[in-house]
């Protein structure tokens, strides 16, 4: 059906959104036959507004369509992978490529799933499986799973197959690389397993189909009642439903916008925040419970105001805070606070209101405003101060109202790791400073082009060096344990301790390369036996470097 195009989205839907890690585990749930929700469909003979899912489809010849309501995800994930085509991010194709064990272990997965964070890190970690694990101990666990995201080493062992390839070959051509070392169990066993996979594509989901003579914005209402049932989707896609069953297409034009933001600026804007900034524009409030009671022509005037708020917020961002995208925000309900700012002064900001401006975004965002309580009611309470008279010094007192203080002391950054509002901070501090990759000599930057010149953290001492000499998982992952640095650096050192691998450094770009990161060149303190030292040494320098970003001397970015 999706194929054929029989079976399309109606506006109201978000887009396809899943890493490759849920297509993963999407179908070891299937292969091992566990329960994988319904699906829902409205079949229907009106003209409503419609979109392709993120993998080809033909055009449908037929008066009758299926919209997907719920089950977009997987419907597009199987139909990606059981058909080896890539899915469409926006606007660029990316290919959904998982590997299957046949020599996995038999009965249950052994691997348990791991629940993730919301919010991923600013910077790119080096390996989600553990960048500084030997490399048989990280074989090892993979050969545990029976699923995984391909990559180029597994893909040389034979025992390691594209799942697309399962339903296309035969069995004989998927084995023959294994050649003569098969004996006749082992053999039999992996066609068993093959037949398992295929197995896939019988698996009876339960499709409930709406009936056809419901209008488009009762469809909506149904949409937004079960997806609030579960925590399948947040409140700005239920408000996207209601926004987009009376104003039509007016998807398209949020979705345009941030591609338009993407292209121009990094900044990567989800949907939801940018109708959270139109419901602000129209109501002076955050909260999307206004939403439907909003008059259509209120919510073109508002998204009108909004994308040029919002440009000013991503610029102002950039250039004032050298904040190159938002994966640097502690909250991207930050981007709304400026905006808001920015529209209330009509885009004309003194050079005190600037600074001031600026300090509070530092604060805000080295402090994790937004994380701490409601983030709504924090963020009303922001635009309350913004909308009644635009003084950033109120809104510094709300701050230090919230934390008691609005500077940095070095007790934050203990046991504060990448997860921590911190952490980007503590980039921006260090990038202030000229910090530069150690391989390249290029300065910090998320923009980089090319894969080995992307800028990751690295555990300046290795954590299986720590974990080994006994320390505890959060003294390990501690920021003040961080650099920044290229991925090419970060696989060169992979495991090595600092006492042998910054003699190196330092001879091929000066003892600059160590103290621009705040590192100390003490040689004691590169010892492992000194690591409890080596911390409290650095947090000390960290705290003074974000304390003097956020007072003001942070440098624009180019």
């Amino acid at each position: 059906m999706v194929r054929r195009g029989q079976l399309r989205l109606p506006e109201m839907q978000r887009r396809y959104v899943w890493p490759a890690t849920r297509v993963r585990d999407l179908l070891d749930s299937l292969y091992r036959g566990y329960p994988s929700g319904t699906i829902l469909v409205w079949e229907t003979d009106q003209e409503a507004p419609t979109r392709d899912l993120a993998v080809n489809q033909e055009r449908n010849v037929f008066a009758t369509q299926r919209l997907l309501l719920d089950g977009q995800q997987r419907v597009t994930s199987l139909s990606a992978v059981l058909n080896g085509q890539p899915v469409t991010v926006r606007n660029k194709k990316k290919p959904v490529e998982i590997l299957f064990n046949l020599n996995h272990p038999d009965g249950a997965p052994i691997e348990m799933s791991e629940v993730e964070d919301d919010q991923d890190s600013p910077i790119m970690d080096f390996d989600e499986e553990d960048a500084e694990e030997e490399p048989e101990d990280l074989q090892g666990r993979l050969r545990r799973r029976a699923f995984v995201v391909s990559s180029k080493a597994l893909l040389a062992d034979p025992l390691w197959i594209r799942v697309s390839d399962v339903f296309t070959k035969t069995d004989r051509a998927i084995l023959k690389p294994l050649g003569d070392s098969l004996d006749d169990a082992a053999y039999d066993r992996y066609v068993g397993r093959l037949q398992r996979l295929r197995g896939i594509r019988d698996y009876p989901y339960v499709m409930h189909v709406l009936d056809r003579n419901l209008s488009y914005e009762e469809v909506a209402e149904i949409f937004v009642r079960v997806n609030s049932l579960g925590v399948k989707l947040r409140g700005s896609d239920l408000a996207m439903a209601q926004v987009t069953s009376r104003w039509q297409n007016s998807l398209k034009l949020l979705e345009n916008f941030a591609d338009e933001v993407d292209q121009q600026s990094w900044f990567t804007l989800e949907v939801g925040l940018l109708v959270r900034a139109m419901v602000i524009f129209a109501t002076k409030q955050s909260r999307f419970k206004t939403v439907q009671s909003l008059p259509v022509q209120r919510m073109q005037e508002a998204w009108a105001e909004a994308t040029d708020a919002i440009r000013y917020a991503v610029n102002f961002l950039r250039t004032n805070a050298s904040i190159e995208d938002e994966s640097l925000l502690a909250s991207p309900l930050l981007i709304l606070a400026v905006a808001a700012f920015g529209s209330v002064h009509k885009y004309k900001v003194t050079a005190g209101e600037e600074a001031d401006l600026l300090r509070w975004v530092l604060t805000a965002n080295a402090r994790g405003h937004f994380s701490r309580g409601s983030s709504e009611s924090i963020l009303d309470a922001d635009l309350a101060v913004i909308f009644r008279d635009g003084s950033v010094q109120d809104l510094l007192t709300l701050l230090k109202q919230q934390f008691g203080r609005l500077h940095i002391e070095e007790q934050d950054f203990v046991g504060k790791g990448a997860r921590s509002p911190l952490f980007s901070t503590a980039y921006l501090a260090l990038k202030s400073r000229g910090a530069k990759d150690w391989w390249s000599g290029l300065g910090l930057s998320l923009v980089h082009q090319g894969k080995l010149h992307y800028i990751e953290y690295h555990h300046i001492f290795p954590k299986a060096v720590l974990a080994k000499a006994g320390y505890d998982k959060s003294e390990i992952n501690e920021i003040a344990n961080f650099a920044f640095i290229s991925g090419r650096v970060n696989r060169s050192i992979l495991a090595k301790e600092p006492r042998v691998y910054f003699p190196d450094i330092i001879g091929k770009r000066g003892t600059e390369a160590l103290t621009a990161q705040c590192i100390p060149t003490d040689k004691a303190l590169w010892e492992v036996s000194a690591y409890r030292d080596f911390l409290a040494w650095r947090r000390n320098r960290l705290c003074e470097e974000t304390n003097a970003i956020i007072s003001g001397s942070i440098k624009a970015s180019a």
